[in-house]
């Protein structure tokens, strides 16, 4: 009994210890999210006044929650939200109050007993629009919110101006009050330690290029059993193979990507983002990025059932194959240092030429060797690597044609020599796109060509 009674209170200790050291880590993991508490705070202390000053109470009365819930429900962790719903809520409720006002007085002048049947008629009609207007994508994506608050907010004024006289004294104070709350919260998320959605969505794609890049740039050494730089052999520390699973987040990244994306187009120029800032096509590098995370998810499948080392054709592709994984992860963690310090991406050419020249050495060692000599069940993971290898070096082309397009559009930094190497890189690696496609063919020509059938094979044994 006396044990029981000792260790309850030694588990609420380790309990609360644990709770304070997860509180703890997560501020650290992002401090900014401690800001944004004391700014939550700030605002709806500011609002409060409304209440506790008395002359703010007598002008606005009651109404003053309004301003309070609109802080609750408009307050967002970054800038760009806050301002999205701070706008749709301001302009729906405007406009909102103007035609509940109006469907008031129109449905007046029917007479009082046709006035509660036209004015539920306008409610219908409008509401029925409104509605249906939340499906419409590009509504649905910039001003749902917007669209709800305003069927909100006219229903509420339609039917509190039929039995409320001073409809227009409660639409002002409404409104009056909302534009407090909505000004008080984008005041201070714009002024006061701001979260930039924009410059969210940035560091995520440079994020995301940084993970496919270390993923390939150790991939050939895990596929081909080669100890890489840093690797430990019979020592007690074990090697950090954490890239090997850190890609995965790429795949699920679409949702976050067109969050921040909509909520960046809200936000004014700030630091290096412009006004006009191409948003669009940072969606563009991650619809190509999550492409080339899918062929990596391919290639990862591999890594459960390594190559063996002794494996005679595997010894043959395994420096083109390591070099082609290396090479596209070099460049790819190029791209993401030109993203990142908005640089012009001028030297990704060089990797890709390599890649390039690794993929012809594997088509020509494929075409000069006696593929029928080695077994079947062997050779083909090898050649699935090697190609699905070749895909990965065409995915990172067209992020860098992409990223060529964000320099462009969002002016990033030239250097003089980035012309010439342009150039170069349009009349070599870009353009050989479609000698690349003709690899592909090579690939399965060689293993037909190459690979004796069973007629063949019945013959060889009978002579």
């Amino acid at each position: 009994m006396d044990i029981a009674n000792k260790s309850s209170p030694f588990k609420m200790k380790v309990f609360i210890l644990n709770f304070i050291m997860r509180i703890k880590k997560l501020g650290q993991d992002d401090p900014r999210r401690i800001a944004h508490s004391f700014k939550v705070a700030l605002a709806i202390t500011l609002v409060s006044m409304v209440y506790y000053l008395g002359p703010l109470y007598k002008g606005i009365g009651d109404a003053g929650v309004w301003a309070i819930l609109t802080v609750v429900v408009v307050f967002e962790y970054t800038a760009g939200a806050t301002l999205c719903k701070g706008m749709n809520r301001g302009l729906a409720t405007l406009l909102a109050g103007v035609l509940g006002i109006g469907a008031k007085y129109l449905a007046s002048l029917f007479g009082s007993k046709a006035e509660p049947i036209v004015l539920g008629f306008l409610v219908f009609l409008l509401v029925t629009f409104a509605t249906f207007s939340r499906f419409i994508p590009h509504i649905k994506r910039r001003y749902d919110y917007g669209v709800l608050i305003f069927i909100l907010t006219f229903s509420l004024v339609a039917v509190s101006g039929y039995r409320v006289d001073k409809i227009l004294k409660l639409a002002h104070q409404r409104l009056s009050t909302i534009l407090i709350g909505g000004a008080t919260c984008i005041v201070i998320s714009l002024c006061v330690c701001p979260v930039w959605a924009g410059e969210d969505l940035h560091n995520l794609i440079v994020s995301n290029l940084e993970k496919l890049a270390s993923f390939l740039e150790g991939f050939g050494g895990e596929i081909f059993e080669v100890p890489l730089e840093g690797d430990t052999v019979g020592g007690s520390n074990e090697p950090d193979k954490s890239f090997l699973t850190a890609y995965k987040s790429v795949l699920n990244s679409k949702a976050t990507e067109e969050s921040l994306a909509n909520f960046a187009w809200w936000e004014p120029g700030h630091g290096k983002f412009r006004f006009s800032h191409p948003w669009k096509q940072y969606l563009k590098i991650g619809v190509l990025t999550r492409q080339c995370g899918y062929h990596i998810e391919a290639l990862n499948g591999h890594l459960d059932a390594k190559f063996q080392a002794s494996s005679e054709f595997s010894k043959r592709v395994q420096e083109p194959c390591t070099k082609m994984s290396s090479e596209a992860g070099k460049a790819l963690k190029e791209l993401s240092k030109s993203v990142k310090s908005f640089s012009y991406p001028s030297n990704c050419t060089t990797h890709l030429q390599t890649c390039q020249k690794a993929i012809d050495e594997v088509n020509t060692m494929l075409k000069a060797s006696m593929v029928g000599e080695f077994d079947v069940l062997e050779i083909i993971p090898v050649i699935t690597v090697a190609s699905t290898l070749t895909k990965i070096v065409k995915c990172v082309e067209t992020i860098l044609v992409a990223t060529e397009e964000l320099s462009k559009q969002a002016h990033f930094k030239k250097s003089l020599n980035d012309a010439e190497k342009l150039q170069a890189h349009h009349g070599g690696a870009v353009a050989s796109v479609d000698d690349q496609e003709e690899d592909d063919i090579d690939f399965v020509k060689v293993i037909i060509h190459k690979i004796p059938s069973e007629s063949q094979k019945t013959e060889d044994n009978r002579g």
